[in-house]
């Protein structure tokens, strides 16, 4: 059972500077991190590899 009198877990890191993660702004430190990441997004910085699909309609 767990005890209810365990201490609480640490915030995460932050992805972008590693700084320890605000509540306000989980999982980030900060509004700017969030920005910043969101940026990423937005200009495709953040990529999964992947081999190109065989489409049966290609041939």
């Amino acid at each position: 059972m767990a005890d209810d009198r365990s201490p609480p877990r640490p915030l995460p890191r932050c992805p972008i500077c590693r700084r320890p993660a605000q509540e306000a702004a989980r999982p980030f430190c900060s509004a700017r991190c969030a920005q910043v990441d969101l940026g990423r997004w937005m200009t495709e910085s953040y990529a999964i590899p992947a081999a190109p699909a065989d489409d049966e309609e290609e041939r």
